[in-house]
């Protein structure tokens, strides 16, 4: 089955999670937007009839099925291409970790955006270096410091044990954001999360991963994304 992803053409974003999930399972997928001649997503979207509408983008077409949500998303492939536990607790176990990716993905977005997305970061520069100081005082040694214990209590190098799982992929992602959106404060925090860092070197060395880092299909972060990089508040 071909896979169709619906998601921006000129940014990572949530899409991002899903992007690195089907590039490790080897699974054949369209990134509509960036392969139908970069057409704007509601472009793409105009005219859909879904019986089960997804609220926004990032949504995955499987044959019939529309599924929206990326943690939603990546459950469904991950028990379909060996990205999850067999067993219906560890499922669960990894959808729940994906559920805390997600509340760490808007605490990121809303550092440059603290008040409203509406608004461009300019308008809310004072809020957001305000936002950014709490985050990393209190917020990112709140998520990393849960995920490094996940890590040591599961019994092997992947936050799931032994096997990389589609989280594994997700907090790659997250290290991978963070240094590109606060290098400075990155390069002093990661030592507090060794095995975590441990699990980001792991898994950006898979053979399918690394192909996909160094391919065109992996889109630059930039400055439209969630994680976005603003001098005054690297420091």
């Amino acid at each position: 089955m071909r896979y169709e992803l619906y998601y921006w053409p000129s940014i990572q974003g949530r899409g991002e999670f899903v992007r690195l999930a089907l590039e490790e399972a080897g699974a054949d997928y369209l990134d509509v937007a960036r392969k139908r001649g970069r057409k704007p997503i509601e472009t793409l979207l105009a005219g859909r009839r879904e019986t089960h509408p997804p609220f926004a983008p990032p949504f995955l077409k499987a044959g019939k099925r529309s599924i929206g949500q990326t943690a939603n998303i990546l459950l469904y492939l991950g028990a379909r291409h060996g990205l999850a536990p067999k067993d219906e607790d560890g499922r669960l176990w990894a959808n729940q970790l994906q559920l805390t990716i997600a509340d760490l993905v808007g605490e990121v977005h809303d550092t440059h955006h603290p008040i409203a997305s509406a608004l461009y970061y300019e308008e809310q520069r004072p809020e957001a270096k305000r936002r950014t100081a709490d985050f990393w005082k209190r917020r990112v040694p709140k998520y990393l410091g849960y995920f490094e214990q996940v890590i040591a209590r599961s019994g092997g190098p992947y936050l799931l044990g032994r096997r990389l799982g589609y989280v594994d992929l997700s907090l790659f992602q997250i290290i991978e954001g963070l240094r590109y959106a606060f290098p400075k404060r990155m390069k002093r925090f990661e030592k507090k999360v060794p095995r975590v860092i441990t699990l980001r070197d792991r898994v950006a060395k898979r053979p399918r991963v690394s192909a996909y880092l160094a391919s065109e299909r992996r889109i630059p972060f930039n400055e439209w994304g969630i994680f976005r990089h603003y001098r005054e508040l690297d420091c």
